[in-house]
């Protein structure tokens, strides 16, 4: 996420700005100078679009990635969930009210969905995404599953994709160009942590307030961001969203 950030900042500041010296550290070569001022965390999985045989597709979380949220949310001074987070475990699932209870198919798998008074909770998910119909969507697409299923959910339920390339005279595939690709599918909701110290850059004064508005700065007009690889075949383009703390 870091390099991602730089290499926005660096398209849009200029490489030797001090909107990118001072904020994310010196280039390779000077490296030893001094550090950067801005602290990012992983990108962190809250939603998780999955199949569904019953509807579209269901945004997917566990009570354990709710629970991080949640205390990442009060570390960041923003306000947390304001309602206890339900306990799910085995092939239950817990679904908002204005969802209609009884079987649920998430890929393969068999749930029995309870519906359960989730307002608070959508509230709070909204608020990171950058759509106008994000409460409503998430009033009829919300799943929350045991942890052990989220977990496995994750691991077999992302799409994965097989590459090849062919050669431009036989127009066959060239040998041995057969790969396969992992992806995170669209709308997942990630969430990123951001924090600041005044800069480290000898001879420059730049508080904590500054370097954190010259990232935040970056989404002003264009709230997109590219992570990852595959950049030339549209992977990893983020809408962002940018929410303060105290």
């Amino acid at each position: 996420m870091k390099g991602a950030l730089r290499n926005r900042a660096e398209t849009q500041y200029g490489k030797e700005h001090n909107n990118v010296i001072c904020v994310f550290g010196p280039t390779i070569q000077n490296a030893s100078d001094h550090a950067g001022a801005i602290m990012v965390s992983d990108a962190r999985l809250l939603l998780l679009p999955i199949r569904s045989l019953t509807s579209q597709f269901k945004w997917v979380t566990c009570p354990d990635a709710l629970g991080r949220f949640n205390r990442d949310a009060e570390r960041f001074g923003m306000k947390a969930l304001q309602e206890s987070i339900p306990s799910v475990t085995g092939d239950n699932a817990v679904v908002p009210q204005q969802t209609k209870e009884g079987t649920l198919f998430l890929e393969e798998y068999r749930f029995d969905a309870k519906m359960q008074n989730l307002d608070g909770l959508i509230t709070a998910l909204a608020n990171l995404m950058q759509r106008d119909d994000a409460e409503t969507a998430l009033q009829q697409q919300l799943v929350i599953v045991g942890n052990d299923m989220f977990a496995h959910l994750c691991q077999h339920a992302t799409p994965v994709n097989a590459h090849i390339a062919i050669d431009s005279d036989t127009k066959t595939v060239l040998s041995g160009a057969l790969w396969y690709e992992e992806t995170l599918p669209p709308e997942t909701l990630l969430y990123v942590g951001l924090s600041a110290t005044k800069t480290r850059a000898k001879d420059a004064e730049k508080p904590a307030d500054s370097i954190l508005g010259a990232v935040t700065a970056l989404f002003e007009k264009q709230p997109w961001l590219q992570v990852g690889g595959n950049e030339t075949v549209g992977m990893g383009w983020c809408a962002v969203k940018v929410l303060g703390g105290k």
